[in-house]
């Protein structure tokens, strides 16, 4: 059994992160963090009933922190913190969190010389044929101009989304570091570039779309999530993944879908 942990288990993902691993005969459930819901039942939080799980402090995790894998879908400086924790305890990561700063990218990949660490702005396997399907349009159509969308819901804390802007990190490596322009106002002719614009709105759960755009002719290529079980499902494959894993360093969907060797 893999004895899983897991923080921001209050929070939207959090508590599906829960469910799925109560309910996959290869995972225990071994700790779980927030900062809400102290001494609750984190089976009952997630509504998948009593599981003698309690919700541990997150301040406290560095004292208990005693599991195979965690994993964390929090906010970028909570994340940050767990990383470190979890690397000095010999502790295999899955990380979810968006919104890390260029400052917190160092620490990270500092931190992640002790222990692998899968690490994605988006646990999708739709989401990751996606990129791969944005990378070979872009060879393809390089004297197009492109444009990424992106909507979610109205309780998303950063923008854009860390699955575009890995999207124009993408286009970027096959095609140079195009300039990225988020948003427009005023007279703002379009040059070498990428557009990248955010909608903030309702409970949409995420929404991307790439648009390769020549003249007389547009491409799509759209990826819709309608349920955050696309998110958990991956998830839960990488902790499998990882968990098998001992080398350490930073690794991504590609690795754990079988693109990138180890």
């Amino acid at each position: 059994m893999i004895r899983v942990a897991v923080a921001g288990a209050v929070g939207r993902m959090g508590r599906l992160i829960v469910k799925n691993v109560v309910e996959d005969d290869e995972l225990e459930l071994a700790q779980a963090f927030d900062v809400r819901e102290i001494g609750k039942d984190a089976g009952e939080i997630a509504g998948v009933g009593r599981v003698g799980v309690p919700i541990t402090d997150a301040k406290e995790m560095e004292k208990v922190l005693n599991a195979d894998v965690l994993v964390d879908f929090t906010v970028a400086e909570g994340a940050v913190e767990n990383i470190r924790v979890a690397s000095e305890k010999g502790v295999k990561l899955v990380v979810g969190t968006t919104g890390f700063t260029d400052e917190h990218w160092q620490k990270i990949r500092e931190y992640c010389k002790r222990v692998p660490a899968v690490i994605s702005p988006n646990f999708s396997v739709g989401v990751n044929i996606f990129w791969k399907l944005v990378e070979f349009a872009s060879k393809f159509l390089k004297d197009y101009d492109i444009e990424i969308l992106e909507i979610h819901h109205r309780f998303k804390k950063d923008a854009p989304s860390g699955t575009a802007l890995k999207t124009a990190e993408i286009v970027q490596s096959v095609l140079g570091k195009r300039k990225l322009v988020f948003g427009r106002e005023g007279i703002c002719p379009r040059e070498d570039e990428i557009g990248v614009l955010a909608i903030r709105g309702g409970d949409v759960v995420g929404e991307h779309t790439t648009f390769f755009i020549g003249m007389g002719e547009r491409i799509e290529i759209t990826h819709r999530a309608w349920s955050r079980q696309a998110f958990a499902s991956g998830a839960i494959r990488a902790v499998k993944w990882v968990s098998k894993v001992d080398k350490p360093g930073i690794y991504d969907m590609d690795h754990v879908l079988g693109f990138k060797q180890v």
